[in-house]
């Protein structure tokens, strides 16, 4: 018996000897985001450089307001690598949880990879620990070891203080060697917390993002949750980010009737009056799938877009040239299935948000 024991652990000791190493037991290099490429962030004197709005407004806007653009929603790092293995690693400001919106949308990252083509496939998704601010993922293993194009996109609905990413010690990572999102196409979007990412179940299926791969221009995020009330000092500050190819102002969800006409007006003639020379799509707000029912809302949230719209018709009036209107008709989709509470939007809700934007912005891109 003791010979048989000490034969099965001699041969179960070789086999384990024979097996590959795993490439989890290796040691990984770490990589700070700020030597690789930033991309989808409008302003360059931000508190820090994962959040959005620039740092002189802090005594300007409301707290929530300053607060939720601390979040890093929209914004994704760029490199190119030949490690077999991919890896990230960051500290959450908060940490945070809401009951109605997936943690991996929240405050998980998502890793995309460039083909061959052109187009971004997606590879997957980290699963944020509730009990850590420290976040850390091996994304994919097994790699060809061929030089490739990577994207991460950072988290919705949480900011970071800092990312790394992982890779092979032996590896090359690098700045990106191809420009896309390309860096001379520059959308920047105003607007709610649906235009946020509440409530996308990963990073990558916010619309911005989607518009980004699928335009190859670089989508600026600037939707704050319950804060776009189209504060003025909020558009002289888009006005200043450089290399702008168009703005997109979809303030509705949180502005009232009233906000809506007497706001609009103002907040577009000071972007115009600024940045003259760049085209401008103002965004009806959505009619909710319970407005269909609700008395109440089915008349007012039609009310708000109608002062939208009047709005729009005079500046309209006043400079026919790169002013834009997309009304809701198709923002929702054919099935006003695209929510996960009746306002926010689901994956699904994001995809159908972006169809209707991507005609007249690849119009206006391309």
């Amino acid at each position: 018996m003791m010979r048989f024991k000490f034969c099965f652990g001699l041969v179960l000791a070789l086999v384990c000897c024979a097996l590959p190493v795993r490439g989890e037991e290796k040691p990984l290099k770490w990589v700070n985001a700020l030597e690789l490429r930033l991309i989808n962030k409008g302003f360059e004197n931000s508190l820090t450089p994962f959040t959005r709005i620039p740092k002189y407004l802090k005594d300007s806007v409301r707290p929530t307001l300053w607060e939720r653009s601390q979040c890093s929603s929209g914004m994704g790092v760029r490199f190119a690598t030949n490690s077999t293995r991919i890896a990230v690693r960051y500290n959450l400001l908060w940490n945070t949880h809401m009951a109605h919106m997936a943690d991996t949308g929240l405050k998980g990252t998502d890793l995309y990879r460039l083909s061959d083509d052109g187009v971004w496939q997606y590879v997957n998704t980290n699963r944020p620990s509730k009990q850590d601010s420290i976040q850390q993922k091996t994304y994919v293993e097994n790699l060809a070891g061929d030089m490739r194009e990577f994207l991460i996109y950072l988290p919705l609905y949480d900011g970071i203080n800092w990312l790394e990413v992982g890779v092979d010690e032996d590896a090359v990572i690098q700045r990106p060697l191809i420009d896309n999102p390309r860096a001379a196409k520059k959308v920047v979007f105003y607007g709610t917390s649906i235009l946020q990412g509440g409530c996308a179940s990963r990073t990558g299926m916010v619309a911005t993002s989607m518009i980004q791969r699928e335009l190859n221009c670089e989508c600026v995020n600037i939707g704050i949750s319950g804060e776009g009330k189209m504060d003025f000092c909020m558009a002289r500050a888009m006005a200043e980010i450089p290399g702008v190819t168009a703005f997109v102002v979809d303030p509705v969800p949180n502005c009232t009737k009233m906000m809506c006409d007497t706001l609009t007006y103002s907040f577009v003639k000071i972007l115009r009056t600024l940045r003259p020379e760049v085209p401008i799509v103002i965004v009806e707000g959505p009619l909710y799938p319970y407005a269909r029912f609700d008395s109440f809302f089915g008349k007012y949230l039609p009310e708000k877009n109608a002062a939208l719209r009047k709005n729009y018709e005079l500046l309209k009036k006043e400079n026919p040239k790169n002013l834009y209107y997309i009304t809701n008709e198709d923002i929702d989709g054919p099935d006003h299935e695209g929510t996960v509470d009746g306002i926010h939007l689901t994956d699904l809700g994001f995809r159908h948000y972006a169809d209707a934007l991507i005609p007249i912005l690849r119009k206006i891109v391309h």
